[in-house]
């Protein structure tokens, strides 16, 4: 089963029917703690701001939960928020603690470009990955944000795109632990097709 965690940030039904759409049947979202410390794969989905996000996951029980599975090689995948979330410290609004999953910061859009960044973009691949697999390099997936993750060892990114600056559009830190910048439940075939990746990735983790 793949736990989506709720943790009062962004339209989980959306990332639940993707899911369901890629063929995914065994999803479920959540906010009970003792669901997600026996989940096979884990989401974090989420839209709004770096704060509230970090202190609703610590009020609901996930944080410490999330932390230790993610650790042990449980499969994850974060979406958007998701993925900023695992930086030590975003920079929205003051600074505040992050996962710490991948270091680095979460950071403002530069200037120079509108904000939030809406719409398509390309996405290229510095390195290859099974999150990708079958999906042709330089497709368009679908951005809403306005911060960016900026790791501090770049050999994590495995998805990069060009918006003012050149910057993670996707990052893999262990074999099966996974976070992308853009809303694949919102991407049409192949951001289902990603979602449908990140199934088997999970069901090959059970074997």
């Amino acid at each position: 089963m793949i736990a989506i965690i709720d943790y009062r940030m962004g339209n989980l039904r959306s990332v639940e029917k993707g899911f369901e759409h890629a063929g995914v049947n065994d999803v479920c979202v959540t906010d009970d703690p003792a669901v997600l410390a026996v989940a096979d794969g884990i989401v974090l989905p989420g839209v709004g701001g770096f704060r509230d996000a970090s202190a609703n996951l610590r009020a609901s029980g996930m944080w410490d939960v999330l932390l230790e599975r993610v650790k042990d090689g449980t499969p994850f995948l974060g979406i958007c928020l998701g993925l900023q979330l695992l930086a030590d410290v975003g920079l929205e609004d003051g600074e505040w603690a992050g996962l710490g999953l991948v270091p680095g910061t979460c950071e403002r859009l530069p200037g120079g470009v509108k904000i939030p960044h809406i719409g398509w973009n390309t996405v290229d691949y510095p390195r290859e990955s099974p999150l990708f697999d079958g999906i042709d390099e330089s497709t368009a997936f679908y951005f809403v944000h306005s911060y960016r993750l900026v790791p501090t060892d770049e050999s994590c990114i495995i998805g990069s795109v060009e918006y003012g600056v050149r910057f993670a559009a996707a990052v893999q830190f262990g074999p099966a632990a996974f976070a992308v910048q853009f809303h694949p439940e919102k991407s049409s075939t192949d951001g289902l097709h990603l979602l449908a990746n990140f199934g088997n990735i999970v069901g090959e983790a059970k074997k």
